[in-house]
């Protein structure tokens, strides 16, 4: 009769240490991937880890190390692929290194943040990363109580927890602005979905480059608190026009998405782009250079951010001074086919 006790088939770390022949503590430091173990005991022992299809207990080491080389990363959204590249540096770095990722997506609200924290917390986590600075009074509150490094990604913050790695979304917009002027486009309107924090300041930095200009409409201002889509980029587009009489020779837009959908639109409304529309995204993701016109974005390190976010959790777990706890990642307009070529920002045909 077949116990009915969970896991008493279950692989060891002593069936492991018998069948390489070697010592627990030897297993324990390889499983562990701690150092001062040779190349070719390793290799011995990892080759007896796979034969006997061992899975190491990690509940039980994190109880003996206090280690849980568990890494907990906080994001707003795993649908949206603006995060897949921060992600994918996060990994690099993370996966060599031995520390998984315990991964939350908080659909952009701070509620879910603080709930979705907890959780993480309740794992012991070594480090955290975590998006932007909206956090409840309740999450900052338990963020200031525990004892790890914490990076808050994607945006320049005055006043960050512990470490920040991003760049200002207020200059980057008025650097959007102060190109698509410098192209001769006068009535600039702009597009917003979502409207995260993020969004928010990209807003701020073009009204402020308008009003300095004496150029501000906000008739010419369109957002919603719905998620951004290619879809809804169209629709807001299509208010826009009517809200300001037609009365537009560009629009930046928060977002590619939204940018995307003004491109269509502007094709079945038969507006010659970017003659008669100058069009402007955000974040230029892949579509943006495949589409015809190429779609102008901003061009934002998010590899960078995710890799440089593990890199000061790692140097500050290791006992490293940091030069600075900010990391500015900075941006870039880059020019294409949607608006006007001029000689003040990058030019990618």
């Amino acid at each position: 009769m077949k116990s009915g006790r969970r896991g008493a088939n279950r692989v060891t770390l002593a069936d492991v240490a018998r069948h390489a022949g070697v010592s627990a503590i030897t297993v324990s430091r390889v499983v562990n991937q701690f150092e001062g173990v040779t190349d070719a005991l390793r290799a011995k022992v990892e080759a007896s880890i796979q034969a006997l299809g061992y899975i190491p207990n990690r509940s039980a080491s994190n109880l003996a190390s206090s280690r849980s080389r568990v890494i907990g990363v906080l994001i707003p959204s795993l649908s949206n692929v603006v995060f897949n590249e921060v992600l994918s540096g996060i990994y690099k770095v993370a996966g060599p290194a031995g520390y998984q990722v315990l991964l939350a997506d908080t659909h952009y609200s701070p509620l879910e943040e603080e709930r979705s924290l907890r959780t993480i917390l309740g794992q012991n986590p070594e480090g955290l990363i975590i998006t932007g600075g909206d956090q409840t009074d309740a999450a900052r509150q338990l963020l200031a109580s525990v004892d790890l490094p914490i990076v808050q990604i994607m945006e320049r913050l005055d006043t960050p927890l512990d470490m920040n790695v991003g760049f200002s979304h207020f200059e980057a917009a008025k650097a959007v602005v102060e190109t698509l002027l410098s192209r001769h486009y006068r009535r600039i309107g702009f597009l917003g979905a979502r409207m995260d924090p993020r969004s928010c300041q990209r807003l701020e930095g073009y009204r402020e480059v308008l009003q300095q200009h004496g150029l501000l409409d906000e008739r010419r201002v369109v957002t919603t608190p719905q998620p951004s889509s290619v879809g809804r980029g169209g629709e807001l587009f299509r208010s826009l026009m009517g809200q300001c009489g037609g009365d537009l020779d560009a629009v930046f837009c928060c977002n590619d998405d939204l940018a995307l959908g003004v491109l269509f639109a502007c094709q079945k409304m038969h507006l010659s782009v970017p003659e008669q529309i100058g069009v402007c995204g955000f974040n230029d993701i892949e579509m943006a250079a495949q589409v015809m016109p190429g779609l102008s974005s901003v061009q934002v390190g998010r590899y960078e951010m995710g890799e440089r976010a593990m890199k000061m959790i790692f140097a500050r777990l290791n006992g490293e001074l940091l030069e600075s706890p900010y990391v500015d990642t900075g941006f870039k307009v880059v020019q294409r086919g949607s608006t006007r070529s001029g000689s003040t920002a990058t030019l990618e045909e």
